[in-house]
């Protein structure tokens, strides 16, 4: 069985096409059942909707058949094109019964019922059945293929080796490695960026330090003098609370006196008098002490 439906051919192929729809039904069913409240009586209409659709599309899957192939065609290019239209005639099947599903659950949620959904179901599970790629759907597309004449290597063409591909979950499978893929490469090329740059960053502090853009000033040493050196402190300034006590008055400067005032003041006995720096005072003083 496993092989059977693992099969690397072009038949294998379109097998897992069908087989991978054949149950996307079932989802359908649990949530309508969830949607309705699990009630089976429905209104009439919907149940006869779901009825008329159901057996549309069984009538197309089972009178549409390919179209025939033109005259004149090689064999390659016979089994090419034969190989293409029974692929487009297997996909129209399986749209083909997909659409009563959809239909048939619109009903029921329409009607408040799990009846309309029923009936499209046991119209749209065969049309499943008939999309599948067996001996008898292969020789009718065949023959079908074939009433202008031309011979359709269809048998040959499904024969083909092929991967073995889900719809769906392979292109999935298939972004996700490519993503991983990308991001890792991005990764690398960013970490190796960030490298760089550190090195180019070491470089350029290195010759920074080797060949320095900017002169460098000398330091003046203070002259040494003997004995123990004063430290020069800064001015403290007051603080915001000490300006606004009342307590902390500042410290009133005496008034310095004027030359004039200095030379009237009285001086205590045996003090000569401050030299006023102008002609005549000495002679002054060595008059009185005459």
């Amino acid at each position: 069985m496993i092989d059977f439906v693992l099969q690397p051919t072009q038949e294998g192929e379109l097998r897992r096409r069908v087989l991978f729809w054949l149950p996307a039904p079932v989802p359908v069913l649990g949530l309508v059942y969830l949607l309705v409240g699990g009630a089976m009586s429905a209104a009439g209409w919907t149940i006869l909707l779901a009825a008329s659709v159901g057996v549309g599309t069984l009538l197309l899957a089972v009178i549409v058949q390919p179209t025939p192939l033109p005259e004149g065609l090689a064999p390659p290019v016979s089994a090419r094109r034969s190989l293409h239209r029974f692929r487009q005639f297997t996909q129209l099947r399986v749209a083909l019964a997909l659409v009563p599903v959809v239909i048939g659950a619109a009903a029921a949620i329409a009607g408040g019922g799990m009846y309309p959904l029923f009936a499209a179901l046991a119209l749209a599970w065969p049309q499943l059945l008939l999309a599948m790629p067996t001996f008898f759907t292969i020789t009718r597309a065949r023959r079908a293929m074939e009433a202008w004449g031309t011979t359709a290597y269809l048998w040959h063409a499904l024969s083909r080796p092929a991967r073995v591909t889900w719809p769906v979950v392979t292109p999935l499978v298939r972004s996700y490695r490519a993503w991983r893929t990308d991001r890792a490469r991005r990764l690398e090329r960013q970490k190796q960026e960030d490298q760089q740059q550190d090195q180019a960053w070491k470089e350029a502090v290195d010759e920074e330090k080797r060949n320095p853009t900017e002169p460098q000033a000398p330091v003046e040493e203070p002259p040494a003098t003997e004995g123990p050196q004063l430290q020069r402190t800064r001015k403290l300034h007051a603080l915001p609370e000490e300006l606004d006590d009342q307590d902390n008055e500042p410290t009133t400067l005496l008034p310095k006196p004027e030359l004039g005032e200095t030379e009237d003041a009285p001086r205590p006995p045996g003090r000569a008098a401050p030299s006023t720096g102008r002609p005549g005072s000495s002679w002054n003083r060595a008059g009185r002490s005459a």
